[in-house]
């Protein structure tokens, strides 16, 4: 599909099954004027193509379609319109916003001026990938552009590019937090929404895509070279990278949107229309339209595409409002046609596949579903830690669930702890900084007059909205947030940090800056925390040498052995197992896991007061050594036994160790 450049020119195919043909438009080598318009000659079921001698890689080139424009009917052909073509691998220039891309078909009226043109590429070798990739250790999520637009090492023509994020001062800063796999959020082309540029707004996120195979010209000036480049350069330095790939929509939108590639190619078979109207689109997404994946030429466009981005080097998928994938006219099925395909596609099903479980459609709400080997963003994670820790009652059994695994969502189909990926705060939210400096949002700069974004963010701000310079304000918000990045690294699955929430970024309350691609929004590097980084960095370290945090296993409370200690214990501050009775309103508890040869043990105190924590017996005269306090984060290494202070909104770990001779 798509061009394919090979001895003695290009082949071209595009899928159409309603259109009656598809003209093949190339432009001169300035990609600004259109030199010949030449019809593909031949057609083999819905497949439409054709072999253009003497072309190569660099041609220039868009697409046309004529076929029936009957909206009604769910047909918009309009060979007024230029389109992209879905396959291409790279495009000469951004996408942006026209009204003439939703003009009805009229004389005259051409959109060529507006639309990319698609350009051929040569074949490159394929990567050779090993059967299973690694499971994440620590995934940081991270914007190209907000990432590397401020950072004082990087040179100014490489800031907000993937080249930039090669820079050698990018690489010591993950290896320093000890990330295991960045998680870029997407690369590939997008346009921005209608409604933002007369706001004068751009979309600043990429959520909103019209192709599957091309990287955004403005991140990638070199096309897939640079994403191969970095994936090499990262593998170097023990660094993966995992793509966060849109499949459940395009930037055409609704029946007002754009006529741009897909919806000139055959909007009736592309996207999902009401059964009972064919010319009204599904809008599961909130985004206008919703991509049919449940058929065979959008199965295997997508599958395509995550096959072409491995071949560049990644080693896995993020996969935007992920139930959109396992949908069929009936409903979400983890038997759904695209898993099906993916799963048993040998490369496809050994990447990391990370699904957002949920949606806006009927049904949408779907974690804990998804198909091994998906692991899935853990929602219900955020939401309890943070309600935990906002001071909500009732949450302490809560938080124990989240920080033991999450079984509740996942042990009935037998997926391990690693396939909740734990997370507090995400590019759709809050920041860490924020979360504990505002009750509620404030996305006025987005000019929708702060009706858009999450109105219930779990959100709270110790005293204050926003901004202050009262020391006591300050203090506890630090405290909070160190609190929640212990919680979060204690915890079993698979940790991600929001780039910048180690710095202290900060949105000034916006939970929604989708529309924010400005200075004020980009991450501040010469005003980072330098004392949160090396926290976030030594919490990363206790998890990595110690294995009874991070196992792949769910607990049960019960003793390997005879005479072994259960493999978890709930401590009430007293030194008491807790009851059932003990949970609602408890503010302070120990989690007490204890393995063949080893034990560590850690305590929560969430209250604004100091508590003491009478601590458990050690095994054969031994002491407890007190690894971590995240109230006072330069201290630890004493040996405590008896009992112990635990200030107020704390996390503590403590470490079983022998007695000393």
């Amino acid at each position: 599909m798509g061009a394919t450049a090979v001895e003695g020119g290009v082949e071209f195919a595009v899928f159409s099954r309603n259109g009656e043909r598809v003209d093949l438009c190339l432009f001169d080598e300035a990609g600004e004027r259109e030199t010949a318009r030449l019809p593909l000659p031949r057609r083999s079921g819905d497949i439409h193509h054709g072999f253009l001698p003497g072309a190569g890689p660099g041609l220039r080139y868009g697409l046309r379609a004529a076929g029936p424009f009957d909206p009604r009917q769910g047909h918009r052909f309009d060979p007024g319109k230029l389109l992209v073509d879905p396959y291409a691998k790279r495009i000469d220039r951004p996408f942006r916003w026209d009204p003439i891309l939703a003009s009805p078909p009229s004389a005259g009226s051409d959109s060529a001026h507006f639309v990319p043109r698609s350009i051929v590429t040569a074949a490159e070798a394929e990567l050779t990938r090993p059967g299973r990739e690694a499971e994440p250790a620590f995934v940081y999520e991270l914007n190209v552009k907000s990432f590397t637009m401020r950072h004082p090492a990087i040179p100014e023509g490489l800031r907000g590019t993937l080249a930039a994020l090669g820079e050698q001062e990018i690489i010591d800063h993950l290896q320093q937090l000890g990330i295991s796999h960045v998680e870029l959020m997407p690369i590939t082309a997008w346009m921005d929404e209608r409604h933002l540029p007369p706001l004068g707004l751009s979309n600043a996120w990429g959520y909103n895509p019209l192709n599957f195979f091309a990287p955004d010209p403005r991140l990638a000036p070199g096309g897939e070279a640079d994403l191969r480049a970095l994936c090499a350069r990262y593998a170097e330095a023990g660094v993966a990278i995992i793509l966060d790939i849109v499949l459940n929509h395009t930037a055409e939108s609704d029946a007002f949107g754009a006529t741009i590639c897909l919806r000139g190619l055959d909007n009736a078979v592309y996207y999902r229309h009401a059964a009972d109207d064919p010319g009204r689109l599904v809008n599961d997404t909130g985004c206008g339209n919703t991509l049919a994946l449940d058929r065979v030429p959008v199965v295997q466009m997508a599958t395509d595409a995550l096959r072409h981005w491995r071949a560049c080097g990644v080693s896995g998928f993020r996969f935007d409002l992920g139930t959109v994938l396992g949908r069929t006219e009936a409903g979400f099925t983890p038997d759904a046609p695209l898993f099906g395909a993916m799963l048993q596609d040998p490369d496809l099903a050994g990447a990391l596949l990370i699904a957002e479980p949920w949606d806006i459609g009927p049904g949408g709400y779907r974690l804990g579903e998804f198909p091994a080997p998906f692991a899935e963003w853990n929602g219900r994670y955020r939401d309890d830690v943070r309600r935990f820790w906002r001071g909500d009652q009732g949450m302490a059994g809560a938080l124990a669930t989240r920080l033991a695994g999450s079984s509740d969502l996942y042990a009935a189909r037998h997926r391990g702890p690693r396939a909740s990926v734990n997370f507090i705060a995400a590019h759709d939210g809050f920041t860490l900084a924020d979360l504990v400096s505002y009750a509620g949002k404030h996305n006025e700069a987005n000019g929708e007059g702060n009706r858009d974004g999450d109105n219930d963010g779990h959100s709270w701000n110790c005293g204050l909205e926003g901004p202050t310079g009262d020391a006591a304000i300050n203090a506890r918000r630090a405290a909070d947030i160190r609190a929640l990045l212990a919680t979060l690294l204690l915890s079993r699955g698979t940790p991600m940090l929001q780039a910048g929430d180690e710095l202290g970024r900060t949105q000034f309350g916006n939970n929604n800056a989708y529309a924010q691609d400005n200075t004020a929004f980009w991450l501040d590097w010469e005003q980072a925390d330098q004392g949160l980084v090396a926290y976030v960095a030594k919490l990363a370290a206790l998890r990595r040498e110690n294995g009874l945090l991070r196992a792949d296993r769910f607990l049960t409370g019960q003793a390997g052995e005879a005479g072994a200690r259960p493999d978890v214990t709930w401590l009430h501050p007293d030194g008491r197992s807790l009851r059932d009775s003990d949970w609602y309103g408890l503010d302070t508890f120990g989690m007490l896991l204890a393995g063949p040869d080893e034990a560590m043990l850690i305590l929560v105190n969430r209250s604004r007061q100091d508590a003491e924590f009478i601590l458990p017996e050690p095994a054969k005269g031994g002491a407890w050594q007190r690894l971590l306090s995240s109230s006072e984060p330069k201290a630890g290494g004493e040996r405590v036994v008896g009992r112990l202070g635990l200030q107020g909104r704390s996390v503590s770990l403590l470490l079983e160790v022998p007695a000393e001779t």
